[in-house]
């Protein structure tokens, strides 16, 4: 495991947590593409410099990259060998959003980019609805076109708090047995 891609089912599943765990546990650089789509005051990218920015990131020979963004997961998928996807309930997808929030009002997130406060609107909260379950249904296509992108990879699915918690458990056990 040395070129990992971190997914999830939805925005507040934990992916940006979960990958920052995950690479102190295996001292690998983490990479949360929020921080190179998003510009400050909350502007896109242009694609083109998105995409980029990802292919200058997965030609390092480790690398942690966590978000969703579909449109980019072939420049992540043809390197990766191992790919994390979380899936936890839409209700606690919700809930994290709206802590988050709370927690961090008027404050940028380390892994956002700088000048982006957090923010949360009646928009965000329907694209979270409304793509769950399409993307939860559509997950195992994906899985099976990760696998014909650049080789054999590794797919991990985790579903709840125990599974990631474990899961990082037994990584963090085998960095210090080797």
């Amino acid at each position: 495991m040395k070129r990992i891609m971190v997914i999830g089912v939805s925005a507040g599943v934990g992916k940006s947590t979960f990958a920052r765990k995950l690479g102190e546990n295996l001292s690998l650089p983490v990479y949360h593409l929020d921080a190179y789509f998003w510009k400050p005051g909350w502007i896109q990218a242009p694609l083109e410099e998105f995409r980029n920015a990802q292919k200058k990131m997965v030609e390092e020979d480790q690398w942690i990259i966590e978000g969703n963004y579909t449109s980019t997961y072939d420049i992540r998928a043809e390197k990766a060998d191992t790919i994390i996807y979380l899936e936890l309930p839409l209700y606690v997808c919700l809930y994290r959003v709206v802590t988050r929030w709370l927690k961090n009002i008027g404050r940028t997130r380390p892994d956002m980019a700088e000048g982006c406060k957090e923010k949360i609107d009646w928009e965000f909260i329907k694209f979270i609805i409304t793509t769950y379950y399409p993307r939860k249904k559509n997950i195992n296509n994906n899985f099976k076109a990760f696998q014909l992108i650049g080789g054999r990879k590794t797919i991990i699915t985790l579903k709840n708090k125990k599974e990631l918690n474990e899961y990082l458990h037994r990584i963090s056990s085998k960095t210090f047995v080797e």
